[in-house]
C-alpha cells in the first residue's frame, strides 16, 4: 500500500469504528485483505477462545453489529464467522530460510466514546468521525493497518523464520490478550512486538521500549437491595445505589502504597429505576493499577473488601467480577537496542529515543510474558503519532505520516 492507500484504509475504518470483541467489519476486512495477499489466517476459535469471557457481547448485540457491519461493506460470510466465532485474527508467514519466529501485536477495538463532530477535529472536518458512539481514540485503527500492510511488504516472503501478525480484539479493558493466548497462537513464538501510535510524542519518533507499563485488574459490582415507595415506605427498602455511591467514596479514599506507585479509578455508576423507588440495584465498573503485579493484586483486595462491606452496611448482596487485566512488562534490551539501531539508520538520531515512560496498561504483556517464559525476547515498541488531543479524548487523533515510519521500521526489525 503507498500512502494514500494507507490513509484511505484508516479512516475508513475509524469511521466505521467497533468496540471490544464487536471488531466484525474490521476483522472481516483484515481477512479479507490477507486472503487476497495469499497469506493463511488462524480465525475465529482458532484463533481465540470466547469461553470464560467476562461480559462478553450476547447474540443481540452482536447481530446488530453484524448488520451494521454488512451494511457499510463488509463479507457476509467473514463477517458472520467474525461474529460467531470470535474477532481474533493470526496471519501467519513463512520466511524462505531458517530463523526465529516473530509475533506482531496489533490492536482492532475502539472505545465506547462519543467522538466530537465539530470542525475542530480533524476527522469530523474531514467527514470520517464516527457517529455512532464508538470511537478510535487509542490509535487502534492505526495498528490494524500497520499490521496489514507489513502483511503486504513480508508476503514476498524474503526473510529469515516466520512471522505471525496478531490482529487483537478487546485490549481496552485487558481481554482480548488472554482470549487469544487460550488458543495457543503464542506458542513458539521467539521475538514479540506490541506496536503503539501516540503518546503525546512529536510524529514519527521511534522509541525502542516502553517502561512503567502498569498492572491492573478491571472489576464490575452489581449490588441487589429492595425496591421499596421512596415516600410510602422507605424504611422497607434496601438502596443499592447509596451502598454503591458509599463504596464509591471508600474505594477512591484507599491509601496508595509507599513501595509502589498506583492509581484506582471508577469508571461507571449506574443504578435505580424512578425517583420515587428505592434504587433496588446498581452497577459500577472499576479498576486498580501498580507499577507492580503483587501490589496491584493486594490493592484490588482491599477494593473488593470496600464493595463487601459497603453491601453489608446497608443490608445489600453484591456480586464482584474480575472483568480483565494486565501484567506489568519489562523490554528486554536485544530488541529494545535493535529498534533504536535501525531506526537510527534510517531516520537519525534526533527522531530515536531508548525508552519512554507509559503509565497505563496494556495487555500486550500478557503476550510478552508468555514469550520470555518460554525464553523468547519482547519489547513495546512506540512511534509518535502527533497527537495534540490526549488518548481516550473525543478530540483525539494521529498524524497519518507516523504509520509509515512504524511499518518500515517493524519491516527492517524483521528482515534484518
Amino acid at each position: 500500500m503507498n500512502f494514500e492507500q494507507l490513509v484511505e484504509l484508516r479512516r475508513d475504518l475509524h469511521r466505521y469504528a467497533e468496540p471490544a470483541f464487536l471488531e466484525i467489519r474490521t476483522s472481516s476486512i483484515v481477512a479479507d485483505r490477507l486472503a487476497s495477499l495469499g497469506i493463511s489466517t488462524r480465525r475465529g476459535h482458532h484463533a481465540m477462545r470466547i469461553d470464560g469471557i467476562s461480559a462478553y457481547p450476547d447474540d443481540a448485540t452482536r447481530q446488530r453489529m453484524y448488520e451494521r457491519a454488512v451494511a457499510t461493506g463488509a463479507d457476509r460470510e467473514l463477517a458472520a464467522q467474525a461474529a460467531t466465532e470470535g474477532t481474533a485474527i493470526v496471519a501467519e508467514l513463512e520466511g524462505d530460510r531458517p530463523g526465529p519466529t516473530w509475533g506482531i501485536r496489533c490492536d482492532m477495538d475502539a472505545l465506547p466514546l462519543t467522538e466530537a463532530a465539530d470542525d475542530a477535529h480533524f476527522p469530523a472536518a474531514q467527514g470520517f468521525h464516527c457517529a455512532d458512539g464508538f470511537m478510535h481514540a487509542c490509535a487502534h485503527d492505526t495498528h490494524t493497518v500497520i499490521g496489514l500492510a507489513l502483511a503486504e511488504r513480508l508476503a514476498d516472503r524474503a526473510f529469515a523464520g516466520r512471522v505471525r501478525i496478531f490482529f487483537q480484539p478487546a485490549e481496552e479493558g485487558g481481554r482480548g490478550a488472554r482470549a487469544m493466548l487460550g488458543a495457543g497462537v503464542a506458542e513458539g513464538v521467539d521475538r514479540f512486538v506490541a506496536v503503539h501510535l501516540g503518546l503525546d510524542q512529536p510524529a514519527g519518533t521511534v522509541i525502542g521500549g516502553a517502561v512503567g507499563l502498569l498492572a491492573t485488574h478491571k472489576l464490575r459490582a452489581r449490588f441487589s437491595g429492595i425496591a421499596a415507595h421512596a415516600a410510602g415506605a422507605p424504611e422497607q427498602g434496601r438502596n443499592a445505589l447509596v451502598g454503591a455511591a458509599s463504596a464509591l467514596l471508600n474505594v477512591m479514599a484507599l491509601p496508595r502504597y509507599s513501595t509502589a506507585d498506583t492509581r484506582i479509578n471508577v469508571g461507571t455508576l449506574h443504578g435505580g429505576d424512578n425517583v420515587n423507588i428505592v434504587p433496588s440495584w446498581a452497577e459500577m465498573t472499576l479498576e486498580a493499577r501498580s507499577v507492580d503485579t503483587d501490589v496491584c493484586e493486594a490493592l484490588t483486595e482491599r477494593v473488593e473488601t470496600v464493595l463487601r462491606g459497603a453491601a453489608a452496611m446497608h443490608g445489600l448482596e453484591v456480586e464482584i467480577e474480575r472483568t480483565g487485566g494486565s501484567a506489568t512488562m519489562s523490554c528486554d534490551d536485544e530488541l529494545v537496542d535493535a529498534v533504536v539501531r535501525l531506526a537510527t539508520a534510517r531516520y537519525g538520531a534526533e527522531k530515536t529515543e531508548r525508552t519512554h515512560q507509559m503509565g497505563g496498561s496494556d495487555d500486550a504483556s500478557l503476550f510478552a510474558r508468555e514469550v520470555q517464559r518460554q525464553g523468547g525476547l519482547a519489547t513495546y515498541m512506540l512511534v509518535g503519532g502527533g497527537n495534540e488531543a490526549p488518548h481516550h479524548n473525543p478530540y483525539f487523533d494521529i498524524d497519518e505520516a507516523a504509520m509509515p515510519v512504524a511499518i518500515d521500521t517493524l519491516e527492517d526489525l524483521i528482515r534484518s
